[in-house]
């Protein structure tokens, strides 16, 4: 069996994955490989007629897709103090927004729904524009002007100084302030046609591959580094030491908490369907 799965280039989805993608995983299925930035991914699940098996997304599109894809309960990203930053050329509050055009990158990211969340208790009236670019292209539009501030993720959050661009606020510490809940970033899903038996076998593949790869760091290293877009080899490893943690392995009892705390609060705002109790259970 080959399955077709597709995430990002960024070091912590290649550190999770190289072990089962290089067939290195005892018993699990091949995979045929194929990266994308998240916002993709998001369009493909969301849009239903992608044919990859398995993908990376956000938490915030789940509400949309989870009748067709069920999410595992390992892989992904979740934790504390990663949360997506607002950035601004000149220090100031989050109520210097109002009416301001803010870059974001996308409508479908758990960012988002976080920066949403944050703005409608910090921006009075709220913000004018928002639109969408690539993350990589955020930061320098704001350090040029062609936006008054940018909502960024990754890596940003260790490089947004060399671009001279200030922290206006971190989405991360006021999620956790406001709810003592880890921050849910990225999900793996997978299609729930595949069938209970291989679902369970794609999650203790994925929950293995991440303990290989921290039993044994250095053999992730070159795939790591081959996709990481000519990042320095110490913010990958920043960006890894962030991003890949407990809940990577298994989201637990609070990280099943922080997802359906984040859906509840962006459903009850309007900003995602309604979901169901049992909607995150998996077989």
């Amino acid at each position: 069996m080959k399955l077709k799965i597709a995430y990002s280039p960024c070091p912590n989805d290649t550190f999770v994955f190289d072990a089962w993608a290089h067939g290195r995983v005892p018993g699990a299925p091949r995979l045929d490989v194929t990266f994308a930035d998240i916002d993709v991914t998001n369009g493909w699940a969301e849009g239903g007629a992608d044919d990859h098996d398995v993908l990376k997304v956000s938490y915030a599109v789940l509400p949309w897709i989870l009748d067709e894809y069920a999410l595992l309960p390992c892989g992904g990203a979740l934790g504390r103090g990663c949360g997506p930053l607002v950035l601004t050329r000149e220090e100031g509050t989050g109520s210097e927004l109002a009416g301001k055009t803010v870059a974001v990158p996308s409508e479908r990211s758990t960012a988002y729904l976080l920066f949403r969340l944050w703005a409608a208790e910090t921006v009075p009236g709220g913000v004018g524009n928002v639109v969408v670019m690539p993350f990589h292209e955020i930061m320098p539009a704001v350090r040029d002007g062609k936006v008054d501030a940018g909502l960024v993720i990754h890596e940003a959050r260790f490089t947004y100084q060399s671009y001279g661009l200030h922290s206006l606020a971190d989405m991360g510490e006021h999620w956790e302030a406001t709810t003592g809940l880890p921050i849910p970033l990225g999900a793996i899903v997978a299609r729930r046609s595949l069938g209970e038996e291989t679902l369970r076998l794609l999650a203790e593949s994925a929950r293995t591959s991440v303990r290989m790869a921290w039993d044994d760091p250095t053999a992730s290293r070159p795939y790591v580094l081959e996709h990481a877009q000519e990042m320095d080899p110490k913010v990958a490893d920043q960006h890894i030491g962030l991003y890949v943690n407990e809940f990577t392995a298994d989201l637990g009892e609070h990280g099943y908490a922080a997802i359906r705390g984040l859906l509840t609060r962006a459903a009850a705002e309007g900003l995602v369907p309604p979901f169901g109790p049992d909607a995150l259970s998996f077989p």
